[in-house]
């Protein structure tokens, strides 16, 4: 289910480097609403993982998703999964506004939660989950696709952490998106939904700028929303950007649509541009423009040189291994459940407070 011209199928898959045993961690799938769910279980089989269950009410997504996974079992209820006592960590990219739901009732069954982005569409919900994971003690893990499941991005963080660009001052990032209205369900254009541009694909810009910046908090300082092209669906936006800054000082800017062109050979163009102390960084995501159609591209400039890395296949996505190993130990090596939340909570908040932008925008002057 991988679709280079369609980010809602968009499922990367790495090499096999499993770091438990067959059967040690079992997981199940629940909620097949995003194509996103391949992309999370492929990553999670690849560390090692044990596919027992598939549920969802649509019973077509089901067979498909069999297709793709012919081991998993399709359970005839999402109970039978939740009381399935094997199971360790539910996975589920069903409509957006229904994924704290689902993770509530998955964490009250004692089992982690990993869920596509976005996880929430109201703040409610996020204090909801904050509460529900105080509770319980269990993982309520996020799907940040755009970092975790890219290689440049991850090397990206390692270059930062070994110290090659200096302190990080500034990220910028776009993520632009093919809108490919045809093939999209209809809650993708209706705001009860989705929740909004900054809500939904602005959480990965956000997530970014936290692990990139090492910040534990930002201020939403200006945002805006619009939609300029799809006026046939009202509550549709397709573009929305934003401007924060980090409780170190580290500043912010960032950039999501829904406008791609055709002409592009891949779904989106999305960069992210890192600026240091000491150098700087660019990450060339999904494809280098005219060059070469493969991803993975990352361009490093320091004190001691200019150099392009290309990446495809090269590091690996560590994450899901380090989160079956969070789950077995107690332990926070992935990404913590803190950071997890903010990133959630502040894409809320630039959607929440954002200035309404179109062709037709008023300018007071004074």
């Amino acid at each position: 289910m991988m679709k280079r011209n369609d980010g809602m199928n968009y499922a990367p898959k790495g090499k096999s480097a499993p770091i438990v045993t067959d059967g040690q961690f079992i997981i199940a799938a629940i909620g097949l609403d995003h194509g996103h769910i391949y992309g999370m279980c492929n990553g999670l089989i690849e560390a090692g993982a044990t596919l027992k269950w598939v549920y969802d009410k649509d019973s077509k997504k089901v067979a498909e998703f069999c297709k793709t996974y012919p081991q998993v079992q399709p359970a005839q209820s999402e109970k039978e999964i939740l009381e399935d006592p094997d199971v360790k960590l539910v996975a589920g990219a069903t409509i957006t506004s229904k994924r704290c739901d689902l993770g509530l009732r998955v964490l009250d069954y004692g089992k982690h939660y990993f869920t596509d982005k976005s996880p929430f569409t109201t703040l409610e919900q996020l204090e909801l989950a904050r509460k529900k994971t105080a509770e319980t003690g269990l993982k309520w893990a996020v799907y940040y696709s755009e970092r975790l499941h890219v290689e440049s991005a991850v090397f990206a963080g390692q270059l930062i952490e070994q110290g090659a660009i200096g302190k990080v001052v500034q990220v910028l990032g776009t993520g632009p998106h093919r809108s490919s209205v045809e093939s999209r369900p209809s809650w993708f254009f209706e705001r009860e939904y989705y929740g909004g541009i900054l809500c939904d694909i602005g959480s990965h810009q956000i997530e970014q700028f936290l692990f990139y910046s090492g910040a534990k908090d930002a201020k939403v300082v200006h945002s805006k929303i619009g939609n300029y092209k799809h006026h046939q669906y009202p509550e549709f936006e397709d573009f929305g950007d934003a401007t924060l800054i980090a409780d170190n000082g580290t500043t912010n800017y960032f950039r999501v649509d829904w406008l791609t062109p055709d002409g592009l050979k891949t779904w989106g163009d999305g960069r992210t541009m890192i600026l240091g102390t000491d150098g700087y960084i660019e990450i060339r995501k999904y494809i280098d423009i005219a060059r070469d159609e493969d991803g993975d591209h990352l361009y490093l400039v320091n004190h001691d040189t200019e150099q392009h890395f290309s990446l495809n296949g090269k590091v690996g996505f560590p994450y899901f291994g380090e989160l079956i190993l969070d789950c077995l130990n107690d332990t926070e090596n992935a990404m913590t459940q803190e950071h997890t939340f903010k990133a959630a909570e502040l894409c809320l908040i630039a959607q929440r407070d954002a200035i309404y932008v179109n062709d037709e925008f008023k300018v007071n002057r004074v």
